[in-house]
């Protein structure tokens, strides 16, 4: 995005250019980390460049902070702006929590680390790995050649393998797109962004899911206009064939 640097750990997220005032301010301690920079601000959440003072190096702090639903206390305590809008609020906190306990569960190079996460002032935390890197939309959007299928190749081995980790758990990630895939400065390695729409199905794998969908990489049991049809491992392995038609 031109509007924010292309680093990211956190998914594809852009700056909004939403009021200072709902952001941390530069200096803020939390436990041992202090904010340094805010580097991305999407619907739901801020995320800042952080000095971690115990390990002694940057990481990215994600902090729960839906921007029209929320609004700030002094300097750290978040809350609903409203009654009416507290079941958003609480409904939106729990994906959030969501996101970090499934992304805790993993490990594999392709999907992002949770290094720690906690609830404090009215909302929620994660800290992660400061990755650099462009989405693979602005990567091949840049390109002037073609890619081919060596370079596919490459892209698909790690992806496919992060899916079968994250499969292998009972989770779907259910938002796989061209703009939530970043290939990392340096080693191209790409990564799989925002897990705010994942879910980890206990037991039954058929039960109900919420639909959240990303328009023209959604299959159509995302859809949820046919009865019967389930969402699974397939509903992901879709929408990554959909990335690789567009990339071609």
């Amino acid at each position: 995005s031109p509007d924010m640097p292309a680093m990211s750990s956190f998914g594809p997220e852009q700056d909004s250019g939403a009021e200072d005032g709902l952001a941390l301010r530069i200096g803020t301690r939390m436990g041992e980390f202090e904010v340094t920079q805010r580097i991305g601000e999407g619907g739901f959440s801020i995320v800042y460049l952080a000095w971690d003072h115990s390990l002694e190096r940057s990481v990215a702090l994600k902090e729960y902070m839906p921007s029209a639903l929320a609004t700030r206390l002094g300097s750290t305590q978040v809350q609903a702006r409203s009654q009416r809008h507290r079941d958003t609020f609480d409904a939106g906190l729990k994906s959030f929590i969501n996101e970090a306990k499934l992304l805790a569960l993993f490990d594999h190079p392709s999907l992002v680390k949770v290094y720690r996460f906690w609830e404090a002032n009215g909302t929620a935390y994660m800290v992660m790995p400061f990755y650099e890197g462009q989405t693979l939309k602005d990567t091949l959007r840049a390109r002037r050649e073609p890619v081919d299928e060596t370079w596919l190749l490459t892209l698909l081995a790690p992806l496919t393998e992060a899916l079968k980790v994250i499969h292998a758990e009972q989770c779907f990630h259910r938002a796989i797109a061209t703009d939530n895939v970043m290939l990392l400065a340096g080693s191209g390695l790409p990564l799989l962004l925002d897990f705010g729409a994942a879910r980890r199905v206990i037991g039954d794998m058929t039960q109900a899911l919420t639909v959240i969908l990303k328009p023209g990489y959604a299959p159509v049991e995302q859809y949820a206009e046919v009865p019967g049809m389930k969402q699974g491992p397939w509903t992901d392995v879709y929408a990554l064939a959909a990335v690789v038609y567009w990339a071609v």
